[in-house]
């Protein structure tokens, strides 16, 4: 009796809808800086954009654990919740990260394989938010499970782009600061598609103890 006065799900779900629906638009943005990076005044507004997103997502974020150690019923393990929403904001602090890093390099070019990771990124991002956005029934338990496994095939294909990308780099570039400027891009870009896959795993956790 006690228990069913007590707040069940509060906001969590909506919570967890606005931040992914803030990291699809922070991959969107990336995937884009990366196309428009030649055109500096775009460069700059992809860039605030990002750092936007990353600011709203943060306040998700803070509200989402604000709401956990108000609510006395959550929906799933509290654990789990938390791990779950701060993991989702790693990917957007990433996110960041690839853009601060960009200019702070003053990189001047963009490669195919920049682009083409940042691409997979905006990919994982679209797959966390379709997952996210199943969560709240557990009928749906086997497409979310479908949609982490896409995820993580996703991860690969950003792994066989970073080895690749590794490999011509060391093997053609012949500018020293040029190379360690995209080297650390590669590994930030290809960490972005590593959190994603950490946050396809804290669902798949949680559907296979919840379902």
């Amino acid at each position: 009796m006690f228990g069913r006065l007590m707040p069940r799900e509060g906001k969590f779900f909506d919570l967890f809808n606005r931040h992914a629906d803030r990291i699809v638009a922070g991959s969107g943005e990336l995937a884009g800086l990366m196309s428009d990076y030649a055109d500096v005044s775009l460069r700059r507004a992809r860039i605030d954009a990002i750092d936007a997103a990353e600011k709203d997502a943060d306040k998700i974020t803070h509200e989402a654990v604000i709401l956990l150690h108000k609510t006395f019923i959550t929906p799933f393990d509290r654990d789990d919740i938390h791990k779950l929403i701060t993991t989702m904001d790693d990917i957007l602090d990433l996110i960041q990260d690839v853009a601060e890093s960009a200019i702070l390099y003053d990189l001047q070019r963009i490669t195919p394989e920049a682009q083409q990771l940042a691409d997979l990124n905006a990919m994982c991002a679209e797959r966390v938010q379709a997952a996210v956005r199943m969560l709240d029934d557990m009928e749906n338990a086997e497409a979310i499970l479908k949609v982490c496994t896409e995820i993580d095939r996703l991860e690969s294909d950003a792994d066989r782009v970073m080895r690749s990308a590794m490999s011509k780099l060391f093997r053609d570039e012949t500018d020293v600061r040029q190379l360690i400027k995209l080297k650390a891009i590669y590994e930030l870009l290809e960490s972005v598609s590593d959190k994603c896959e950490d946050v396809a795993n804290v669902i798949e956790g949680v559907v296979l103890e919840n379902a």
